[in-house]
């Protein structure tokens, strides 16, 4: 049993649901985002979603096309992620996946990518640009290194392919909330918990929501039926705003210990 399904079962035990926050490694520098990821570890996250930047990333809003942009400036690699994740995993028990489009993993190769995945710790990959057809030989090289491939639904998957999709997906289903891009925003979608409770009825996988959770009464609203909630845009818009470091991973800290309160039970 891999991390991922570890910490859900232990949450199951609980009577938790999963807080996954996310985070832009080198946004503004890969010390910083260390800093962030080992705050967000303490500070109750469940998992870390840890983003690859790209140049065109289209499943983004202006917030995390912005951090992409900075971290690409500054120099940020898939390379130099692995190493961030390398260093991170002996102090960090719960599971970390990347998430970021095909070309990157596909300019290093499929089954060198998910070796060295395997190889520095990361437990699971999330590529929203490369579905399961398409992304075949990827996914089964990284099932083959016990690096997990999410792969994601969204309100306007027909049942039959959510049937497909949560029999395909190792670790959890990514349920998008919305028809648009990532960003953070002050009303939930309407009819989220529709599709999340019939993902859910398909089988045992857990059933996590993404993309408009913005605060606490989301997290709340959310994870009365959902297995967890993915944070991304308000977390990083926080960073964007901080004036130093310690600024940006003390209220990044506060902010995901207030998220993860009413996912306690």
């Amino acid at each position: 049993m891999g991390r991922l399904a570890e910490r859900f079962a232990l949450l199951r035990e609980r009577g938790e649901k999963a807080l996954m926050p996310f985070v832009t490694p080198g946004d503004p520098d890969l010390s910083t985002t260390e800093a962030l990821v080992l705050a967000m570890a303490e500070s109750g996250a469940d998992v870390v979603e840890i983003s690859i930047p790209f140049s065109d990333p289209i499943a983004d809003g202006p917030t995390i096309q912005r951090s992409s942009q900075r971290a690409l400036a500054g120099g940020v690699t898939l390379r130099r992620i692995l190493d961030l994740v390398k260093r991170l995993r002996p102090r960090v028990e719960i599971p970390l996946v990347l998430m970021g489009y095909a070309n990157p993993i596909y300019a290093m190769g499929e089954e060198p990518f998910a070796a060295a995945a395997r190889d520095v710790g990361v437990d699971g990959v999330i590529v929203p640009d490369l579905p399961p057809e398409e992304g075949a030989a990827l996914y089964a090289a990284c099932r083959q290194a016990g690096v997990d491939p999410v792969l994601l639904a969204a309100p306007t998957t027909s049942p039959e392919r959510l049937a497909f999709l949560a029999g395909e997906t190792r670790g959890f289903l990514y349920y998008v909330s919305l028809t648009g891009v990532t960003g953070a925003r002050r009303e939930l979608a309407a009819g989220v918990e529709d599709g999340v409770r019939a993902a859910q009825k398909l089988g045992d996988v857990p059933v996590c929501v993404g993309f408009g959770i913005s605060t606490a009464e989301h997290a709340a609203a959310v994870g009365a039926y959902a297995d967890g909630i993915v944070v991304g845009s308000a977390i990083v818009d926080l960073v964007e705003k901080a004036t130093s470091r310690d600024e940006a991973v003390e209220t990044v800290a506060k902010f995901v210990a207030e998220l993860k309160a009413p996912l306690r039970g």
